[in-house]
């Protein structure tokens, strides 16, 4: 009999640290392990926001997936359908082009997606904060709307762009208001001649009543407070009707001039998790306290897309679809996977909420680790530690520190690449030569005589 063959999907935390585990556990001879995701990139999500706001470099929280793996295969595509009957899934390539992967054991970490409700025109006209290319184009974006604000002179124009809207006020929310608040404020001073700092307005939409209710109540209110000193007008009891290129309706019928909604309310399971023919619980596959999943035999499940009973809690409830657990159940799986191809028995995940860290820019930061509230520079000590320790290899630890030191010597740059200015992505798109007006275009722009021009 040959080696067990292994298919983790998904390239986030958890199916990362399971391969992880797998080569530190297992012999060659074992097992022959495939990792199958679209980027051969570790996304390190909690530091999105600083990327956005210029703080962090797209390469310090982004770890290279053959760096980390030295065994594992690599598979560059998305898994798009799985047959558990003949044990095979289907990997669609970058190309277009589908093939089927056999497997003994199929691993399935594929995360989560931003959870788009069905609000008209959000998903036309929303702006998400899940991957690196959407940070990347939202701080594109958002600083495109301070270039054309400081130069247009129409009151409604100005205003519409200099408003901007986020719906959602999670971790991943307010932390994107918060430093892109402080980013576009402090743009705005270096704006020459007539852009108001005081005319940058940032609003927090959420339907509930605090900010970030994870934290507790007394660390929500000093969010709030931190936030407000800023100027973040925070909105209570509402969400997203209808969006539109320059305005976004509230549930209340208020309408918001606007060309910026960052819609960051909440995440769904990846929709894999709904093609199994498993049990599922809001859309995340339900597992066993061992990650293995119920009637269907060698398929494993873990992370955002797994609904793991948490067993610090008890009863019914499920551990929290966060990177604290993504990481560690990724680790648990890999363990009682080669318990399982040794014939061992296997352990059932158990592990501890340690708490969140949120870093609003500065030395404004607070951190609840082990249930101690924290705020200012003892919460971003506690917080960029977490973060450093959370990184998975030292070239990515290194330029994250390297960058933070940077911007606090250096402060905040406001140079745009452009992503949002280029119509194609042709060379001629890119170097935009068809922009260049004729001889009567230029005179009908500037409404001169032809004869004259």
């Amino acid at each position: 009999m040959g080696p067990a063959k292994i298919v983790i999907v998904g390239g986030g935390f958890a199916g990362v640290e399971c391969a992880r585990m797998l080569e530190r556990k297992l012999h060659p001879d074992e097992a022959f392990v495939q990792l199958v995701a679209p980027s051969s990139s570790l996304l390190y999500l909690p530091l999105l926001p600083q990327v956005s706001s210029g703080v962090l470099s797209p390469r310090a929280v982004t770890v290279s997936t053959r760096r980390v793996l030295k065994r594992t295969e690599f598979v560059p595509g998305m898994v798009v359908g799985v047959d558990p009957k003949t044990r095979q899934c289907v990997v669609r390539r970058a190309s277009g082009v589908e093939l089927a992967l056999e497997y003994d054991h199929l691993v399935l970490t594929p995360g989560s997606i931003t959870r788009i409700l069905d609000v008209p025109g959000l998903q036309e006209h929303g702006f998400g904060m899940k991957t690196l290319a959407e940070a990347l184009y939202l701080r594109d974006h958002v600083l495109r709307q301070l270039d054309v604000a400081a130069v247009r002179g129409d009151e409604e124009e100005d205003r519409e762009r200099l408003s901007f809207v986020t719906i959602g006020a999670g971790y991943a929310g307010t932390e994107t208001a918060a430093v892109l608040n402080r980013l576009t404020r402090a743009a705005a001073k270096r704006y020459f001649p007539r852009l108001d700092p005081s005319h940058v307005r940032w609003r927090l939409v959420t339907h509930g009543d605090r900010l970030m209710p994870e934290l507790g109540e007394r660390l929500g209110a000093d969010a709030k407070e931190i936030l407000a000193k800023r100027g973040v007008e925070f909105v209570p009891g509402l969400s997203a009707a209808q969006v539109t290129a320059r305005s976004v309706t509230l549930t209340n019928g208020e309408v918001i001039p606007t060309r910026t909604v960052i819609w960051t309310a909440g995440v769904a399971p990846s929709p894999l998790a709904g093609h199994l023919g498993a049990d599922t619980v809001k859309g995340r596959i339900v597992a066993d306290t061992d990650l293995t999943v119920p009637g269907l035999e060698g398929v494993w499940a873990c992370g955002d897309a797994a609904a793991v009973p948490d067993l610090t809690k008890g009863g019914e409830v499920k551990c929290a679809p966060t990177a604290q657990h993504a990481i560690r159940q990724g680790r648990h799986l890999g363990k009682n996977l080669v318990a399982a191809l040794r014939g061992k028995p296997r352990k059932p995940y158990k592990h501890p909420d340690l708490g969140m860290v949120v870093d609003l820019g500065r030395w404004d930061a607070l951190a609840r680790p082990l249930g101690i509230g924290l705020s200012g520079a003892p919460a971003q000590f506690v917080a960029r530690g977490y973060h450093l320790f959370a990184l998975r290899t030292f070239a990515a630890r290194t330029r994250t520190m390297f960058d933070w030191g940077m911007h606090g010597i250096t402060g905040d740059d406001f140079m745009r690449i452009g992503y949002s200015d280029y119509p194609t992505q042709t060379i001629g798109g890119f170097e935009r030569t068809s922009d260049y007006l004729t001889a009567d275009e230029v005179a009908k722009a500037l409404d001169v005589d032809p004869e004259l021009a």
